[in-house]
């Protein structure tokens, strides 16, 4: 059973956080430019009418948000909720490219799409590659829009290329906490959602039950309890996708961390802490995401971290520039798929937590969750899944710089996808992903990490050799 925090303990945290006190997280924070997010809510309600006229103005039915991280997953979580709920929204489709996969670029509807280049930093390398590759096809600069901060080099391309909409976002605000910033609402307006609407729950919620949600998630990571079990309904299951980055990012460092497992039916263990979410309509996920955002900031005090930076992030991307700069690929060590089942018997312990790393094509998604499934029933501990290089800049926090209780699993893909050209660059998409993929490889090793790396087309063929 989880202790229930006190209420004047949980009261006195929500104090500080919403007077914004520095001294609530570990010393050497940068929590002085990443709480904006706290006010975003009443600060959109502002902006909600320019926003519906704007995506009024949009004749394209499929948008193609090209982006990477948090800032991404919250839009592809607006998306699916309302495809998977048949709520009724614009009529427009949104997809969400958050990969370098060739398969998955080249795949790209182009034809009647319109483009929403979303990057805090605008320097973000799978963002301006993608952006290149959508410029070089379709060369109307009147069908794309940019979400950044104020003066990065995307915000000057915006501006010198002409493009259909500049939006700046408010700069104190994290990617994994942007969700309810122009980030996340830009792509809800063009979805149909009611902008005023989603504001307006976000400004209901019960703050001080989500500061005891977190005090509750860190006191039970801090007693072995680490593995947050979120139990998401069925139709709103792309949720866990934006859950797991923001707990796995804010907290995952110096050697501690809760471990997010999004899943859709319960799932039982002694190192697990069990979050059931209620949701009923696609609106309901903007309380439920504030609420996490708070959450999350108070088990990031619980634990003694800071929950805004992430120290080990840079590492995978350092490692990336070093491969593709590199006279030749650097050669990975990989296990026969066969081999695997035993490979991870003598790797994983009580206590431990499997993430599949699949560097494939998107469209495998009920695959990875049969192998999840799979793998957490075979050897009895938490098991995630999530495709690379998405996971890069989020998860991959938690990866590197949380308890070294991971077992990865990387997977990349065996036969060669077509080719798929990067304007401006030596590499194409398919040398960019290899890049990243060993990049990632190096990195958790040289954290002692345990790593399999298999190659597969289909994550079947890995639960199939158990």
């Amino acid at each position: 059973m989880n202790k229930v925090p006190s209420t004047a303990a949980a009261a006195e945290i929500l104090r500080r956080l919403e007077s914004r006190d520095p001294t609530l997280w570990a010393e050497g924070n940068v929590s002085a430019n990443r709480l904006g997010w706290l006010g975003s809510p009443a600060a959109m309600l502002q902006h909600s009418a320019d926003l519906r006229s704007w995506a009024e103005s949009i004749d394209q039915a499929n948008i193609v948000l090209l982006g990477m991280g948090g800032s991404s997953l919250g839009p592809l979580v607006l998306a699916s909720a309302l495809e998977k709920t048949g709520a009724m929204g614009s009529g427009r489709r949104l997809v969400v490219c958050d990969t370098t996969h060739p398969a998955t670029v080249g795949a790209l509807e182009l034809d009647d799409a319109f483009f929403l280049v979303s990057s805090k930093s605008g320097t973000t390398l799978e963002p301006n590659v993608l952006l290149s590759y959508a410029m070089d096809r379709v060369p109307d600069p009147k069908r794309f829009a940019v979400v950044t901060d104020p003066g990065t080099p995307l915000a000057a391309l915006a501006v010198e290329r002409g493009f259909h909409r500049l939006f700046t976002n408010q700069p104190d605000i994290g990617g994994r906490y942007s969700v309810l910033s122009h980030f996340g609402l830009v792509p809800a307006a063009l979805l149909g959602y009611d902008i005023n609407e989603l504001c307006e729950l976000a400004l209901e919620v019960d703050r001080l039950s989500a500061v005891q949600r977190g005090i509750e998630m860190g006191e039970s990571t801090a007693a072995g309890r680490d593995k947050v079990t979120i139990v998401v309904p069925e139709p709103f299951k792309a949720f866990g996708l934006w859950v797991e980055q923001l707990i796995a990012e804010s907290t995952g460092k110096h050697g501690t961390g809760c471990v997010p497992v999004p899943t859709t039916s319960p799932e039982a263990g002694e190192d697990r802490h069990v979050v059931p979410v209620s949701l009923s309509r696609p609106s309901d996920l903007a309380a439920e995401m504030f609420s996490w955002e708070i959450a999350t900031a108070a088990a990031g005090h619980v634990l003694g971290i800071d929950p805004f930076d992430e120290p080990n992030v840079a590492e995978s991307k350092a490692n990336t520039i070093k491969e593709l700069a590199a006279p030749a690929p650097s050669v990975v060590p990989v296990t026969p798929i066969d081999d695997a089942a035993q490979w991870l018997r003598n790797a994983v312990s009580t206590g431990d937590y499997i993430a599949v790393q699949a560097y494939l094509p998107f469209g495998c998604d009920a695959a990875l969750e049969q192998l999840r499934r799979n793998l957490t029933s075979a050897f009895g501990v938490a098991v995630t899944a999530g495709y690379g290089p998405r996971f890069l800049h989020s998860t991959g926090q938690l990866h590197k710089g949380g308890p070294n209780t991971v077992v990865a699993v990387q997977i990349v893909s065996r036969t060669p996808a077509p080719p798929v050209a990067i304007p401006g660059k030596d590499y194409d998409f398919a040398t960019l992903i290899a890049a990243q993929a060993a990049g990632d490889y190096q990195s958790l090793r040289s954290h002692g990490r345990r790593v399999l790396r298999v190659v597969a087309d289909d994550p079947g063929e890995l639960y199939e050799s158990h």
